[in-house]
């Protein structure tokens, strides 16, 4: 593990934050979750147009979006109508680790990138929970990842993103616009069949407010 790095106001970066065997305990993990949530293409909203990558979620809420209702969280798989699995141990361990936040994340989106997925600049902003950061956790083939301001005309930057490799980003950059250009195919033999799985935690209801503490001396 390589010590972290603060690439922009409110945006951490830790190379190879998980080693081999994490990673590949961490991936037997999610493909048991999978197992009982599977991949789906959702919709996007108003155009019903199906996303290029291949979704799921752990946790108590999920995200999710359809041409209907559009962008929301909800408790069950849209397609099997079931609870969505938990989320891996390991992974709260890491938001403990990292985030610093006095809750536990309520989703784990779960997007898997074959090879011509991309994600467009967009903005994580359907959680109440503002106040809270945004953890990002790389499995499989790297991806380019691209991050700006809080405006689509702000400059942007890209990072590299690799197997293993953890990102967060809050405070200033909470609202943040960022996507996933391409993924470089190939480069991972993590992922049966070539891919990138992303796992994104994020604490979804409710601004925490911790108590002011009393001045002593």
């Amino acid at each position: 593990m390589t010590a972290k790095l603060d690439v922009a106001p409110g945006v951490v970066y830790w190379p190879e934050r998980l080693n081999q065997n994490q990673q590949a305990a961490l991936f037997a993990e999610i493909m048991v979750g999978v197992s009982e949530a599977p991949f789906y293409r959702p919709a996007m909203p108003g155009t019903g147009a199906l996303l290029s990558v291949e979704m799921t979620n752990f946790g108590p809420l999920g995200w999710v979006t359809d041409q209907a209702r559009g962008y929301r969280y909800e408790s069950r798989h849209p397609h099997t109508g079931r609870c969505w699995p938990p989320i891996p141990q390991a992974l709260l361990q890491l938001w403990r680790e990292t985030a610093r936040y006095p809750a536990a994340p309520e989703a784990c989106l779960v997007n898997l990138y074959r090879a011509d997925a991309r994600m467009g600049l967009h903005q994580d902003r359907d959680e109440a929970a503002s106040d809270a950061p945004v953890l990002s956790v790389s499995l499989g083939d790297t991806a380019l990842f691209r991050f700006g301001g809080i405006t689509r005309r702000e400059a942007t930057r890209t990072v590299k993103l690799a197997s293993g490799d953890v990102l967060m980003f809050g405070g200033p950059a909470r609202m943040m616009y960022h996507g996933v250009d391409r993924i470089q195919f190939g480069s991972s033999s993590l992922v049966p069949g070539g891919g990138r799985i992303n796992l994104t935690l994020r604490r979804v209801t409710g601004e925490i407010h911790l108590p002011n503490k009393k001045a002593t001396g």
